[in-house]
């Protein structure tokens, strides 16, 4: 073969390689094309014909809204802290059972609700339904508090209740004695009212979830346990309406959470000779521990975006982008990768992409003059829906690769089971449309809560757990949770209560309706 022949075959070749290649990304891309243009996740049953119930709708009016709030600000000034696992404020605690009982007569004396005191200090309320043969649901809610002092710069007094510009300021505002307030409110005007439920239904008040719950929410759940109870589904705390937080988003987002991240404490030490500072030797046990300390922050765990809620998260929301933003968005099959580079950039968005390691504790030294003979660090892990504790625990080693570092796991739990949020989902689509009856402008999407709720402990109750509150957080709110100046307006608490309300009522359908898209009519 002549050497002109072989440059025309090699010619030939890379000319059907580079059309080869041309017709994939065209095809490629008019797939995605069709896709952005046509995704619509959102529509599910909101066209669909949904059963008919007498819901009684609630107007608030003046002498309510000044009660409702006095209230609400009474049992933020009611100091329920949580200290530690071993320190809680119990005489605030029995306060506040007084105090439940004073603003929610109603709830407390009517017959169709039985109530009883768990664990000491936490509530568990039983609504009896009308149709037994109808599947329980439960609400959840948390009495205590993390600790706040006003010397760390609040505007109002951390337990003042003080409103200032249309805001209550105070510890629990947004967590969370505006959910537990809320629905006792709700249910409350609703008794009122002569409201009976065909489908019965749970309230659970804990009193600790703040140091895990271990003495409320897991005693609740061991007394219905006793008594045979499995629920329908659960909602609890976690997520809230997002405004003008997520970035190129228009509009609102409701986030309903499927799951939660688990959690791990990881203790790092290392142990040494001790010895003089006059002669040390080349490397300290601080020396050491730092540096396994820097391996584990120079190499994050594995992008896992995708594997997990998240990525339906987007594909619900991606029809309020504009493009690029729309396109990738609409398009994770193909921009997964890419998508997961931009969200690791930032703290918040990289949480979402992976299991996220914070070195929280470091130990080490007793004199100026003394090599310390022990090192220790503790490391917390927010484990990613995809990964469990194991794994996570062999990465760190890997990642440490130093023999002279132990590596021990203090405690941990694997990532929550991922509930249903399909057109089958009853809890799901009751929220969702309890959202946008209300908030019509509002996109819902399901999500993954990166923080860890009472809800947890019910898993063996139920498949179902939603952790979603009609909380409206606007830029700057985020800071605010377990941070200084938590506030709430009191417009949206007011909301709150309408939520719950219809929410409570939206349940006593005996099912969900057929999707529209598979109904036929003539």
């Amino acid at each position: 073969m002549t050497e002109s022949g072989s440059k025309l075959r090699i010619f030939k070749i890379l000319k059907i390689i580079i059309s080869s290649l041309l017709i994939t990304v065209l095809l490629l891309f008019t797939i995605a094309a069709i896709r952005t243009l046509s995704l619509d996740v959102n529509a599910g049953l909101q066209l669909a014909h949904w059963e008919k119930t007498n819901n009684k709708s609630l107007v608030i009016d003046h002498h309510q809204r000044e009660e409702l709030l006095a209230n609400f600000k009474e049992a933020i000034r009611i100091p329920t802290v949580s200290f530690s696992n071993t320190e809680i404020n119990t005489t605030a605690l029995l306060e506040f059972d007084r105090f439940l009982r004073k603003a929610f007569p109603t709830v407390f004396s009517s017959s169709l609700v039985h109530h009883e005191l768990v664990g000491n200090y936490s509530h568990l309320f039983w609504v009896k339904g009308s149709q037994p043969e109808l599947v329980p649901y439960m609400l959840l809610a948390h009495i205590d508090v993390v600790p706040a002092s006003e010397s760390d710069g609040w505007e109002a007094p951390p337990f003042s209740a003080k409103e200032i510009d249309g805001f209550i300021y105070g510890r629990g505002t947004i967590d969370d004695k505006n959910s537990l307030m809320g629905i006792l409110q709700a249910l409350e005007y609703l008794l009122l009212k002569g409201y009976a439920p065909r489908r019965g239904f749970y309230i659970g008040l804990g009193h600790d979830e703040e140091i895990n719950g271990l003495n409320g929410a897991m005693n609740i759940v061991r007394v219905l346990k006793q008594r045979g109870v499995q629920l329908l589904f659960v909602m609890d705390e976690g997520l809230t309406i997002s405004d003008g937080i997520i970035p190129g988003l228009e509009g609102p987002a409701a986030l309903i959470g499927l799951s939660e991240k688990g959690q791990a404490a990881v203790k790092l030490s290392v142990s040494v000779a001790p010895g003089h500072a006059s002669m040390p030797p080349r490397e300290t046990s601080i020396g050491i521990l730092a540096t396994a300390v820097k391996r584990l922050e120079d190499n994050p765990m594995p992008r896992l975006f995708g594997y997990g809620p998240e990525g339906d998260t987007f594909e619900h929301l991606a029809h309020k982008f504009s493009f690029p933003l729309k396109f990738i968005m609409s398009n994770l099959w193909l921009f997964s990768p890419l998508l997961s580079r931009i969200l690791e950039r930032k703290p918040v968005s990289n949480a979402f992409v992976r299991t996220t390691t914070a070195v929280t504790f470091f130990n080490a030294g007793v004199k100026i003059n003394v090599i310390p003979s022990l090192a220790e660090a503790y490391v917390n892990l927010r484990i990613h829906s995809a990964q469990s504790v194991e794994e996570v625990l062999d990465i760190i080693k890997d990642t440490v690769g130093d023999q002279r570092v132990k590596v021990e796991l203090v405690d941990g739990f694997d990532p929550l089971p991922i509930s249903g949020a399909d057109e089958k989902a009853f809890g799901f689509q009751i929220i969702k449309k309890t959202v946008l009856d209300l908030f019509p402008t509002v996109t819902v999407a399901p999500a993954i809560c990166v923080g860890n709720t009472d809800s947890r402990h019910f898993i063996d109750l139920t498949k179902n757990i939603y952790r979603f509150s009609p909380a409206w957080f606007k830029p700057g709110d985020l800071e605010r949770f377990h941070g200084i100046n938590e506030r709430i307006s009191t417009k949206n608490y007011e909301e709150m209560i309408v939520f719950y309300f219809n929410l409570i009522q939206n349940c006593d359908i005996r099912k969900l309706p057929e999707p529209h898209s598979s109904v036929h009519e003539l």
